[in-house]
């Protein structure tokens, strides 16, 4: 890979910085195997995540376009999560991963 000039990072830098962050591989595989989830039920996909870190990376996901907020005004308000256009595009990714992790299971070594 050749360096980028200065001022014009690298775009897998980018992309990797995105997906890379504690959590965000979660919650992007979870939206991408579930499809559109209400905040408590990402929650509960993802046990062992904080209300504050899924709020925080949620809304990071939001910024950068990978993820949909679809707010009702209802007593008490509904809020649901999906994948954007953009956010699908890692669907190779995503399934990649899981064919891997799935591999790498089946070749783990048994401990007795």
């Amino acid at each position: 890979m050749t360096r980028q000039p200065s001022g014009n990072p690298c775009p897998v830098n980018r992309i990797l910085r995105v997906v890379m962050g504690t959590w965000t591989t979660y919650i992007l595989w979870n939206l991408h195997r579930l499809g559109t989830l209400r905040f408590g039920e990402l929650r509960a996909a993802i046990p062992d995540i904080s209300a504050k870190v899924l709020t925080e990376r949620l809304r990071m996901l939001e910024h950068e376009g990978l993820v949909h907020r679809d707010y009702t005004p209802t007593i008490p308000p509904q809020v649901a999560y999906s994948l954007t256009d953009k956010g699908r595009e890692l669907h190779e990714v995503l399934d990649g991963l899981a064919a891997l992790a799935v591999k790498w299971q089946s070749e783990a070594p048994r401990h007795e």
